[in-house]
């Protein structure tokens, strides 16, 4: 029977060969060790909470572009329907007007069929002809006018009709931009929860910013007098909603993202903020930090793409991000660039 065995290698005696591949069986197991397969090597818990939050970040400034794109489309959709509404009264009017021209011409056409002074000789009532040719001459100068009218109809309703197709073509855009942020949104958000749930379960129950309330209850008093009296009624609206989710693109009541949750305090004071939180730090008149009053609105990042209210005592309240209810923080959680008074 033929062995299996391989020949030994030329050059190396058993002694060497058993060292050589003990070595490399060692080197194998360290490796193995050090990286399961299929696996990449974990980041530090610390290197995971910071990608989350630049990802939280990245998703937040996705957010505030789909809700301005989405207010966009919104508005688009009104004026779409009221060019459409225009352009049909304006081809009713247009086919009334031509109903009555074709209701005068064929009028002309009975009564004038030979040249009119030959009518006029053959007449048997001369005096009466002239009478009626005059009232002809009025009809023909009504008709002009009319004619000259419903050419310019025609025109206006030409015009209504290439502005609603502009319109119609803005709103296809608009459209296409609110999808795509959407998906920008989500893909930056189900990224953040894959990470989140690869920490051991005692980080992932510490992540997140310090909270001083996340309960209705025992809610922190106001640190000053409010603003004025819509700042007051809004503040109450703001604090009735602490302990409601975030949730993106929300603007309440029973879920928020950052910019919803300010547009839904004021809207229940009777003021109308924009959607955004770039366009609220334009909202009202800017003073500094220093200077804040409850009520006011806290604008975070350069980009704004965060915004708060200013409850007093150094701290707001706010929708902070996915997973994480309406509740106070400290106001300098994040740099501030612009405190708005409304």
């Amino acid at each position: 029977m033929g062995s299996h065995r391989r020949p030994a290698q030329p050059g190396l005696d058993r002694s060497t060969r058993v060292t050589v591949l003990s070595a490399a069986a060692a080197t194998a197991a360290a490796a193995l060790g050090a990286a399961p397969a299929g696996a990449a090597p974990q980041d530090k818990p610390s290197d995971t909470r910071a990608t989350v939050d630049r990802l939280y970040e990245q998703a937040e400034q996705a957010t505030e572009l789909y809700n301005k794109a989405d207010e966009r489309a919104d508005k688009l959709r009104a004026q779409v329907g009221r060019a459409k509404d225009s352009v049909a009264r304006g081809q009713e009017r247009i086919n009334r007007m031509r109903g009555a021209l074709g209701a005068l011409a064929g009028a002309q056409y009975r009564s004038g069929g030979i040249d009119p002074s030959l009518a006029l000789l053959l007449s048997s009532d001369p005096d009466g002809y002239l009478d009626r040719a005059s009232v002809l001459d009025r009809v023909g100068a009504r008709q002009a006018g009319e004619l000259a009218d419903l050419q310019r109809a025609q025109r206006t309703l030409a015009q209504e009709r290439t502005e609603a197709g502009r319109k119609l073509a803005e709103l296809e855009k608009s459209r296409t931009a609110v999808a795509r942020h959407k998906r920008t949104v989500e893909h930056k958000l189900a990224k953040a929860r894959k990470l989140l749930n690869s920490l051991p379960s005692g980080e992932r129950g510490a992540y997140g910013r310090s909270s001083r309330s996340g309960e209705r209850a025992g809610l922190p008093e106001l640190g000053g007098a409010p603003a004025s009296s819509r700042a007051a009624a809004a503040i109450a609206a703001a604090r009735s909603a602490v302990g409601r989710p975030y949730v993106w693109g929300a603007s309440g009541p029973s879920g928020f993202d950052c910019s919803g949750l300010m547009q839904w305090s004021y809207a229940q004071a009777g003021v109308a903020l924009p959607r955004t939180s770039q366009a609220q730090r334009y909202a009202g008149r800017q003073v500094s930090l220093s200077e804040a009053r409850p009520g006011d609105l806290v604008a975070y990042r350069d980009d704004a793409s965060h915004i708060g209210m200013y409850m007093g005592n150094g701290q707001v309240l706010h929708a902070p991000y996915p997973g994480a209810a309406v509740r106070y923080d400290p106001v300098g959680m994040m740099p501030v660039s612009s405190v708005t008074r409304v």
